[in-house]
């Protein structure tokens, strides 16, 4: 009988999964304080390694924004701001974190600015900061897949990190986003 009958399809042949994996908390732990400590031996500054882990999580909610648009709703994407925002509030951080977002708000005084607001973000919960590095908020790693995931579905913002009420991400969207959300709703 030769070998060359039936080939095992690869890996790119073989349809996604709709399964919840789950990652073990240790090994996550394990994991991120390593990314942390990797980033902290290629920069100076507190600003620098918020900048550094940022990037990194922009190249993971990059890679993550279609697999999950695909397994969870079924490659419809959101055209709405609002259905947006919810969708990552909700959907997107249940799937990363396993529960949703403590908050959603708008600013008071701009239409372009959105909050999400975790009280005790994950990424924060296992690393012990250094007092000379007391502002470090691991969490702009979060802010960078955020930013990744909007700016991939075609709503452009930049995330920001802060220190408030726990840990808050800053969204700022770009002008178009919400002239372009204003067409929408006209219809």
């Amino acid at each position: 009988m030769s070998s060359f009958g039936k080939q095992k399809p690869s890996n790119l042949e073989k349809p996604i999964g709709k399964g919840k994996p789950e990652v073990n908390i240790a090994t996550f732990a394990l994991l991120f304080s390593e990314i942390v400590q990797y980033c902290q031996n290629r920069v100076h500054t507190v600003p620098e390694l918020q900048t550094k882990l940022s990037e990194l999580g922009q190249h993971v909610g990059s890679h993550m924004l279609d697999v999950i648009f695909l397994r969870e709703k079924g490659f419809k994407r959101e055209i709405k701001l609002l259905s947006m925002l919810i969708f990552i509030k909700s959907t997107f951080w249940k799937i990363v974190f396993g529960k949703e977002a403590d908050k959603l708000e708008q600013a008071n005084d701009d239409d372009k600015t959105y909050y999400i607001i975790e009280k005790e973000p994950l990424v924060n919960k296992f690393i012990s900061v250094p007092k000379d590095k007391g502002s470090l908020n691991c969490a702009a790693f979060t802010a960078g897949m955020l930013e990744a995931v909007l700016n991939g579905a075609n709503f452009p913002a930049k995330v920001t990190v802060h220190w408030h009420k726990g840990t808050t991400f800053m969204i700022k969207f770009d002008e178009s986003v919400i002239t372009r959300d204003k067409t929408v709703d006209s219809r």
